[in-house]
Parts: structure tokens; sequence; C-alpha cells
């Protein structure tokens, strides 16, 4: 069975190389474990959508929860899914700093990426919109 969670994290260490470090990280670990998904990231805040089969999620989930790197986790939105939204990624990354702040304005009452002040939903529609408009990089 496919779920897709979803979830917002505070970063610890916002640095070019502990983002990277996240990012190569995921995309060793994740095909083994049949998840894919992408991450965004600005204004120290994480967006990460999870996708794959449920234990493999869940677990992944539960490490994230006891990561040093991450602080005020917060799960957002957890589905049972028919077919991927990501599947194309074994870690896709966003950068907010780099696209333009009238996508963000769509989903929230400011340009910054606030996923603890919006519903889950909404956050799955930015990341949506973000794959559309091809801001997505690191395709696997």
């Amino acid at each position: 069975m496919l779920v897709r969670l979803l979830y917002a994290s505070r970063v610890v260490d916002d640095s070019p190389a502990a983002i990277e470090d996240i990012l190569a990280q995921s995309r060793q670990h994740n095909p083994g474990c049949g998840i894919t998904g992408i991450l965004c990231y600005g204004g120290g805040i994480f967006l990460q959508a999870i996708e794959g089969g449920r234990s493999a999620v869940n677990a992944l989930y539960g490490q994230i929860l006891h990561d040093a790197r991450h602080e005020d986790v917060q799960l957002l939105h957890y589905e049972e899914i028919a077919e991927r939204r990501f599947g194309g990624w074994t870690m896709g990354q966003v950068n907010l700093s780099k696209i333009n702040h009238s996508i963000l304005l769509k989903y929230s009452e400011t340009p910054e990426l606030d996923p603890y002040a919006v519903s889950g939903k909404v956050s799955l529609a930015l990341l949506e919109e973000l794959m559309a408009t091809a801001s997505i990089m690191g395709r696997a």
C-alpha cells in the first residue's frame, strides 16, 4: 500500500553543506526503500513530501523525528494514495530563495514558506505547483 506523508520542520543548520548532506543521504538511502519525494526549504524551514510503502514511509518519518538536524517536526498530511505524484525523484529539491515569490503568495499571506500557518492540503498544492512549474531540481 502506497502512502504520502507531508511534514514541516525547522532546520538546525541551514548552511548549504548541511542541506546538501541531507539531500545526498536521502538520495542514497531512498531508492533501496522505494521512497520518493521532494524537499523544499527556505527561511530555515523544511517542507517535505515522502511517498512509498506504508512501513518504509513510517520508518523514515520516525527517523526524522529523532534526527538532530530537525526541530519542531510536525506532521501536516498523511494519506493512502493510488499513485505517486513525486515518483520521478529519489529526493527532489526546491530552494525557495530562487523561485518567483508570487507562487508562495498564491498559497499564503506572505511570500515566505510557512507550512505551520496553512493546512497540509495547501502545502501539498504548493509542492504540486512547484513541480508543475519545473522548480524542482535533482531528478533521479
